[in-house]
């Protein structure tokens, strides 16, 4: 299912020989790359078999990945206007500190 160690040890070859291969023959690499797209795909159709399940987790998941274009995420947007920064000092941890909690603020 495209995880290097348990297919090296399947077929007898060191880590290193499966990336020698991976880096240098374009035939192997596709091959592999295949595999792993092969392995994506099951995956996914296991996530939709628990969304049609009523699995609130795939569902999550699935929204927060597949959905972020309508509006799907956990990510926060802070904007505002900063005042007073002499923009050619260097600020410490803790004026960066009290100007992120300044922007937070003004959310």
């Amino acid at each position: 299912m495209g995880i290097v160690a348990p297919a090296c040890e399947a077929v007898g070859i060191h880590r290193s020989t499966f990336y020698d291969y991976y880096n240098n023959d374009i035939e192997f690499k596709d091959a592999v790359d295949a595999v792993v797209e092969t392995t994506i795909d099951f995956a996914e159709s296991k996530l939709l078999e628990n969304i049609d399940s009523n699995d609130v987790q795939s569902i999550i998941f699935y929204l927060k990945t597949k959905g972020k274009k309508r509006g799907y995420i956990e990510k926060t947007e802070v904007s505002g206007t900063v005042t007073n920064l002499n923009y050619n000092a260097e600020l410490t941890k803790e004026e960066i500190k009290n100007i992120s909690k300044e922007l937070e603020n003004d959310v």
